[in-house]
């Protein structure tokens, strides 16, 4: 005996991935002009840091499209096989996203570091990287502004508006990196600048990578105490035990629970197993926030009947 609910949940998803697909499209166009832009700004003006933001802006185009791709791939009906749908398929373009950011902050470190150790006869052109680094900056910033106005809670969303606020630093950076060469003369600032971008890229990578890990994993969704819900349900009327409760997220925003409830003869004969399950799913729905939940309700009388398996040996 069981339910499930949040068919109306799946529906806002939906329409909420539209949204985020205009927004990415917009965004790819502007990261594509600024990817273009930095690179002839850094061969022009020798400017590693100008060359370490370009490389940051390159991931960002490609993990724009990714995201973009991966709504559309998220945004597909489920088959026989795929009853879940495609919802992960954006958790999978986070991650990838996030393990690319580490790759670029492990290569501009390394490049940033060995500029430091032997700066060579590098003369880095200051005016020209202050003026390639400005357009960077004005172009990350519309980018970002695009991205927050969707509101979209989506880690494939998210790990986007990461990658695009990380630029929007970089180009800052750049752009103070070529003031101080400009006044003091110090073309080390460029190196110094472009370790700076590394430092600022890797928290974020990081926390990116640990929270999209966490939903495939299935770990249970940071801020829900599955030991307060089992609680709570065991102390609904006619409840005796709670057991088999898992949780997990099957992507951004759409928290899951399923658990196996043992009522008395009597609760089942008075409300029924409809009444049983509402009462459940309502539980779980207005004090933790879950909408997507399957209860498995069993009878008293059924326990001693029941294998529980080796997890519960």
């Amino acid at each position: 005996m069981g339910a499930g609910h949040g068919h109306g949940h799946a529906a806002s998803h939906a329409s909420g991935r539209a949204a985020d697909r205009s927004g990415l499209r917009l965004v790819l166009a502007i990261t594509a002009v600024v990817l273009v832009v930095e690179l002839v700004g850094a061969y022009l003006a020798s400017s590693l840091a100008l060359l370490a933001d370009a490389g940051h802006v390159a991931t960002d185009a490609a993990g724009v499209l990714l995201a973009l791709g991966a709504s559309y791939v998220a945004s597909r009906p489920g088959g026989p096989r795929s009853t879940f749908g495609y919802h992960r398929a954006e958790i999978l373009a986070a991650m990838a996203n996030a393990v690319v950011l580490l790759v670029v902050c492990v290569y501009i470190a390394w490049a940033g570091f060995a500029r430091l150790r032997h700066p060579g006869d590098v003369e880095v052109e200051a005016g020209l990287l202050i003026a390639f680094a400005c357009v960077g900056l004005l172009a990350n910033a519309a980018s970002l502004r695009v991205l927050r106005r969707s509101g979209s809670q989506s880690l494939n969303m998210r790990g986007a508006m990461l990658e695009v606020a990380a630029d929007l630093v970089g180009s800052v950076l750049a752009i103070t990196a070529g003031v101080v060469i400009a006044v003091s003369g110090w073309v080390q600032a460029d190196a110094v600048a472009s370790l700076l971008i590394a430092a600022l890229i890797l928290p974020r990578a990081w926390s990116l990578l640990k929270e999209s890990a966490a939903v495939l994993l299935e770990i249970a969704p940071a801020g829900l105490d599955l030991g307060a819900v089992e609680a709570h349900i065991a102390g609904m009327p006619g409840v005796v035990e709670v057991h088999d409760l898992h949780a997990w997220t099957i992507t951004s925003g759409i928290p899951s629970l399923s658990a196996h409830v043992t009522v008395t003869d009597a609760a089942l004969a008075e409300a029924g197993v409809g009444g049983i399950l509402d009462r459940l799913c309502d539980c779980v729905a207005q004090h933790f926030g879950v909408q997507h939940a399957t209860f498995q309700v069993e009878p008293l009388s059924h326990r001693d009947h029941e294998d529980l398996g080796d997890l519960h040996a």
